[in-house]
């Protein structure tokens, strides 16, 4: 169904105040927003090298769980029509009827009004401007203008879901110095082969809507083809956050050295059988995991009690090393 086609659910109506606070958090896609703040949240420990004021994190944090709120029910907004054509997505709020578009609109302009003034007011401008800036590109960009019309909507759209680290980097600091835009990088470069994976797996879906997801267009073996390209450039560039800009420690290169290596595990295997449902779904999961480790390592090698256990061990394993025969 064309977004241009007149569009219209059957109203229904909730049975209690609290099944409508239940659609409403449905419709912000509630599952995705937590790895968003994960991401804030370690962008801040490395901007903060290991110390971040709590009021600064918790309203940081809440003011990006309202910006993507925001973005993702304008996003629900614009494809009620998809979602309506898709067994999946059949029953979220707007496509089932249990919220009207105008509604859910007014829902939106809150939440973003909400998110931009609480940032402002605790944080900064750059860093409240910057989350406006992620949800004016996820609407814009990925959902408007490429998710319906191009094969790479996911790669140029995904600077959204990469805006976050910029957004707790600029909270602590009020600037983005190279290190923050390598962490937006990072990010920017592992959403297609996340996304990529999950798109493998519902790839029928998006065929019966026309969204030209990139396995629908171009086929399950150059995808996985595109998704081990995408691993192989992102692992080096995880560790550049050490070296060279020495933003992270050792223990972060340890960390993201090792979780790098089984991405890249996965993605092989997935580039050997691109077929294999299951490999492309194990992959997918991996992802979201990794992301996941690869921020908690970033905090935890920020912290300062990691550093001095760290000198500590090495200057103990020193006189060790200088007696190898080498």
């Amino acid at each position: 169904m064309n977004q241009t086609t007149t569009w219209n659910a059957p109203t229904r109506h909730h049975e209690s105040f609290k099944a409508v606070v239940q659609s409403y958090v449905q419709l912000t896609k509630p599952r995705i927003i937590p790895l968003l703040l994960i991401e804030t949240a370690a962008a801040m420990w490395v901007a903060g090298q290991g110390e971040v004021n709590p009021a600064l994190l918790m309203v940081t944090l809440l003011s990006g769980t309202l910006a993507a709120a925001s973005a993702q029910t304008i996003n629900c907004v614009y494809d009620r029509d998809i979602d309506y054509d898709m067994e999946r997505t059949r029953h979220r709020p707007i496509p089932s009827g249990r919220i009207q578009v105008r509604d859910a609109l007014v829902f939106a302009g809150v939440l973003a009004a909400l998110s931009f003034g609480l940032q402002a007011l605790v944080a900064n401008l750059l860093s409240a401007g910057l989350a406006m800036v992620g949800i004016a590109i996820y609407v814009g960009v990925y959902t408007y203008w490429l998710k319906r019309s191009s094969p790479q909507n996911i790669v140029i759209g995904g600077a959204a879901g990469a805006i976050p680290p910029l957004v707790g980097w600029a909270a602590v600091t009020g600037d983005l110095p190279l290190a923050a835009w390598l962490f937006f990088f990072i990010v920017f470069i592992w959403t297609p082969p996340h996304f990529w994976g999950l798109a493998m797996l519902i790839q029928d879906d998006y065929a019966k809507v026309n969204v030209p997801m990139m396995p629908v267009i171009a086929g399950d073996e150059s995808t996985a083809r595109q998704i081990w390209y995408y691993t192989l450039v992102l692992v080096p560039l995880t560790l550049m956050m050490t070296y060279p800009l020495g933003a992270t420690g050792a223990l972060y290169a340890a960390i993201a050295l090792c979780l790098g290596g089984i991405f890249i595990q996965k993605a092989w295997a997935l580039l050997r059988e691109p077929g294999d449902r299951d490999l492309a779904k194990g992959l997918f999961k991996y992802s979201i995991l990794y992301m996941m480790l690869l921020s908690a390592g970033m905090v935890v090698d920020s912290w300062p009690i990691t550093r001095t256990v760290l000198t500590a061990l090495s200057g103990q394993l020193e006189p060790l090393v200088s007696m190898l025969p080498f």
